[in-house]
């Protein structure tokens, strides 16, 4: 059955002759891309148009038949009677935007069929997990939406917009921890927070203790995908914290009727707050964007995203590309979401070994440093220094290392690990 009409090839034709009336209407319709059109030799003559264009050479039919010839045989595309036909079809090329905005819409409903034949002659036994099969539709569907949706605007026409956001008061997310809030006025939406250490500062511990306080404000939920530790033992943390009960007893269920009642209570508290918790290794972040999608469908909102950590995600990496390119691809991706779901990603992040030879952490002490820094809007480095004690704990520096709108600082913490839990300290 041919589903390319008569008139889809007519819009076609008119956007093409428009072009050969009036070089100057590409700027018009810059969202027009090459595959919207149905038939080869036209998407063949469009991709000559931009080539000459990009160069700065003029667009008409001795200038398109020429370039053609470099590309292949001019009767591909009709010959030179072809193109003073499309000159014939187009009077006025006034109405080039709406022709150009029905050729893409007509595109679209031939990659929205073209997708739903390929995804009805998939098999899910080709996949090696539900997620790659459900990655791979997310592709397809990305790969369908029109490629450039961007438009400049002026001030006039961004007035309404504008006033609109002024209006609205600024919303950010308190953590619980007040010095901190009280400085940043909490986690803001739309960041990239990195948050940075060697092993054994308690990560991990502050995340937790980060997120459980964010769940408290009711702004949304709160996802943390654990690539390390399973659900129950997340869930172990946060009780130890909740309750004051040692880790390791809970760990090692090694507990009283009188701490297990305190559990209990702790527990039902917690099923009270909007966090969720999906614990697999090897996580990739088109994972974590389709499983924050799909709760922000179900909830309406979500706070923050955190990732448990970045070096151990599924990392694609394309022939050529180095590791830190991937990286980067990763974190490009991560600002992305954040942006798009009007939420707070967090990642957590190693630091290289060369910090040990630092007196204190530098934006170059992150592993795999370039696009990481570049991406992040806070970059935060959790570290000890053994010069700095307190009774009762480790005392763990926070340094605040990049902050975009907010600036830098450092805060000192008392990390109680026996409970996984921090305590804020006086500035020495």
């Amino acid at each position: 059955m041919n589903l390319i009409g008569e008139n889809d090839i007519a819009a076609e034709q008119a956007v093409l002759g428009a072009v050969f009336l009036d070089p100057s209407v590409l700027d018009e319709i810059i969202f027009l891309e090459e595959r919207d059109f149905s038939i080869m030799k036209h998407q063949q003559i469009y991709k000559v148009m931009r080539y000459l264009e990009k160069r700065g050479q003029p667009v008409d039919i001795v200038s398109v038949t020429d370039a053609y010839l470099k590309f292949g045989q001019i009767e591909d595309i009709g010959g030179v009677s072809y193109l003073s036909q499309l000159v014939d079809s187009c009077p006025t090329a006034a109405n080039v935007e709406y022709y150009a905005r029905l050729v893409r819409s007509k595109a679209l409903e031939r990659r929205i069929r073209n997708m739903g034949q390929i995804i009805s002659g998939m098999s899910r036994d080709d996949y090696d997990s539900d997620e790659e099969f459900f990655s791979y539709i997310e592709a397809l569907v990305s790969e369908m939406r029109p490629q450039d949706d961007s438009k400049m605007t002026s001030f006039k026409e961004m007035r309404e917009q504008y006033f609109k956001h002024l209006r609205t008061p600024a919303e950010y997310i308190p953590t619980g921890f007040k010095n901190f809030d009280e400085w940043a006025k909490g986690l803001w939406r739309k960041w990239l927070f990195v948050s940075a250490g060697r092993p054994s500062v308690g990560k991990t511990a502050m995340l937790l203790q980060r997120l459980q306080g964010v769940a408290m404000q009711d702004k949304g939920a709160v996802l943390l995908f654990s690539q390390e530790m399973s659900k129950e033992q997340i869930i172990d943390r946060w009780l130890s914290s909740a309750t004051g009960i040692s880790y390791q007893k809970i760990k090692h269920k090694n507990l009283t009727q009188s701490e297990m009642d305190r559990i209990y209570v702790a527990y039902e508290a917690f099923e009270e707050l909007p966090l969720y918790v999906q614990d697999s290794a090897g996580v990739s972040i088109e994972e974590v964007k389709a499983t924050a999608k799909q709760i922000k469908k179900k909830h309406g909102r979500i706070a923050v995203i955190a990732v448990d950590y970045l070096q151990i995600m599924k990392i694609p990496q394309k022939k050529g590309e180095s590791r830190a390119q991937a990286v980067g691809n990763v974190t490009g991706e991560a600002k992305r979401i954040a942006m798009e779901l009007d939420c707070c990603f967090i990642m957590l992040s190693q630091m290289s070994r060369e910090f040990e030879k630092a007196l204190k952490p530098q934006l170059s002490h992150l592993k795999e440093s370039g696009s990481i820094e570049q991406d992040a809007d806070v970059v935060e480095f959790l570290w000890h220094d053994p010069d700095d004690t307190a009774p009762g704990g480790k005392v763990i520096q926070q340094t605040i290392a990049k902050g975009r709108d907010i600036g830098l600082n450092e805060f000192r913490l008392l990390f109680q690990g026996w409970k996984q839990h921090f305590q804020e300290l006086p500035r020495k």
